[in-house]
């Protein structure tokens, strides 16, 4: 089979060294976009980040393709609907790194509640000073965990361990887990009232957009302080910036964004404002978390370790081999 593997790397070269010596595999180091689609028309399998967009336009262009094999779990950067009238197979990573995304969020949270950055920053200026650079502990404080999948369970746990009292929300509770980890299920109104922190761990889509605007920041307690490493638009941008600025929010620690692919380049903004598939108010909206003392933004690299990224490429692996050999796994579509 002709497979290419796109946003690739010399690790994901080097990982799909076995599966080279089975197919045809190629590697394209860009993101694959209507403008190179048209390139790749007679590939049968391809291999995608979340960066890369398989639109209707992007399908209509890979004529042979029976196989998507997209590195990660969410797949909201595809077509599904197209993939299901062409009989296209997706497969997804359906778990990896629960507890690497886990850590992100407590490596933002003390960067944070310790003013990490803005002291690493004044001590390479040579001042070195404590003034102005108090924080707060975490334990006694309580944690609101919002979705208590794989990754939201990880966060409990090391929540735990700071000892911090912790409150959660999900659609389906699992009464047994929080009696396990000592944790308490509450109505999500309770817990955007009781919370000291918030910390997001749901999927994309129409059920979970925004789900944090402008009702649930008025909810919150004040002062509090929202990490966010699931997807960029659960979050109502310009809410969150105006409660950042009334106070209501004291910090927030962000690993995605609302309009991520769109910002992620000066030229890709300078277009994107302008494209009607693009919120203009959010993008310029994130530009200004940018500039906030009070926000810390990571580059989506919660997931990003040595770890994670290799069960990651081992999965995808795997997903195509079973693909070829009739017993495809992790099929999403």
């Amino acid at each position: 089979m002709k497979i290419i593997v796109f946003e690739s790397d010399e690790r994901l070269v080097e990982s799909f060294g076995g599966l080279a010596s089975e197919h045809d595999v190629r590697f394209c180091e860009e993101t694959l976009s209507a403008e190179n689609a048209g390139d790749h028309a007679d590939a049968e399998v391809v291999s995608p980040f979340t960066y890369s967009t398989l639109d209707a336009e992007v399908l209509v262009r890979l004529s042979e393709l029976q196989m998507i094999a997209t590195r990660s779990t969410g797949y909201d950067h595809i077509d599904m609907e197209r993939c299901a009238e062409r009989d296209i197979m997706v497969s997804n990573v359906p778990a990896y790194g629960q507890n690497t995304v886990a850590e992100h969020v407590f490596a933002l949270l003390l960067a944070v509640s310790h003013n990490i950055v803005e002291a690493a920053n004044r001590v390479q200026r040579g001042e070195f000073s404590a003034a102005g650079l108090q924080g707060f502990d975490l334990a006694g404080r309580t944690m609101g965990v919002i979705g208590t999948g794989a990754i939201g369970r990880h966060t409990v746990r090391i929540a735990t361990g700071f000892k911090m009292d912790v409150l959660a929300f999900d659609i389906a509770p699992d009464e047994e887990l929080a009696g396990r980890l000592g944790f308490r299920y509450v109505a999500m109104d309770e817990l955007l009232a009781q919370s000291d922190v918030v910390s997001l761990h749901v999927p994309g889509g129409e059920s979970t957009h925004h789900l944090l605007s402008a009702p649930q920041f008025g909810a919150m307690k004040e002062g509090v302080i929202v990490i966010n490493t699931s997807r960029g638009e659960v979050i109502d941008s310009p809410a969150l910036l105006e409660a950042l600025s009334s106070g209501k929010v004291a910090a927030a620690g962000l690993d995605v964004l609302e309009e991520e692919p769109a910002i992620r380049e000066e030229a890709e903004l300078l277009s994107a404002v302008f494209d009607r598939e693009h919120d203009p108010r959010a993008i310029l909206t994130q530009c200004a978390f940018v500039r906030l003392r009070n926000v810390l933004i990571t580059p989506h690299s919660a997931f990003h370790t040595r770890e994670a990224v290799q069960e990651i490429i081992d999965t995808t692996i795997e997903n195509i081999r079973g693909f070829a050999s009739g017993h495809p796994q992790n099929v999403v579509s």
